[in-house]
């Protein structure tokens, strides 16, 4: 089995103005394009190309976890975003936020704070933990909540190649365009379903 880059589930120019053209042409077609690549030739001839993506993440270690995971994390990241994204949250991801997090507002503010104080590369979640719990957890690097038995519902991409074509090294800025972006449907879905999200 080889791994494929997923077609990204809108036109490169359709989040535009909030994340260009540019941004999706780089970030998509060059770094997720080309962990695929990387790991494709990684696993040619071995076990490793007989496994999934989700068990990738789950037990390997190294390259092959770095390259695997990172293909899952921005599969997903792509379906947390949308041309008809921003509003607000709808139910039942609504009531679940506002019951953990007071409100909207604060829990926008908190997932702000982790995503503009996260040192280095990584990345945001809202995850669903222990008794349908949400937490806001960031992971460096190529991390994913699914290691620490946490089922991601939200994600924001905090390399640095995700926001520096159209913000520079404004983190803050990033964050406020990643608002008008957000699939609350997407969203609501992941908080729902029994099923982890599939990369497939």
């Amino acid at each position: 089995m080889s791994f494929v880059l997923p077609a990204l589930p809108f036109s490169l120019d359709a989040l535009a103005p909030y994340m260009s053209h540019e941004t999706l042409k780089y970030h998509w077609g060059k770094h997720h394009a080309g962990y695929v690549a990387k790991l494709n030739e990684l696993a040619q001839g071995t076990e490793l190309a007989k496994k999934t993506l989700e068990e990738i993440i789950l037990t390997e270690k190294g390259k092959a976890f770095n390259l695997g995971t990172q293909i899952w994390n921005h599969t997903f990241f792509w379906n947390c975003l949308s041309p008809k994204g921003a509003g607000l949250p709808i139910e039942p991801i609504s009531d679940a936020i506002e019951k953990k997090f007071g409100s909207f507002d604060s829990f926008k503010k908190q997932f702000e704070e982790a995503a503009t104080t996260h040192f280095g590369s990584g990345w945001v979640w809202l995850v669903k933990g222990e008794k349908q719990q949400l937490e806001i957890v960031s992971t460096h690097d190529a991390g994913n909540p699914l290691t620490q038995n946490k089922i991601p519902l939200l994600t924001c991409d905090v390399w640095e190649h995700a926001y520096y074509i159209d913000h520079r090294n404004d983190k803050m800025s990033y964050m406020k365009a990643y608002w008008n972006l957000v699939n609350w449907d997407f969203v609501s879905h992941n908080y729902r379903s029994p099923k982890v999200f599939s990369s497939l």
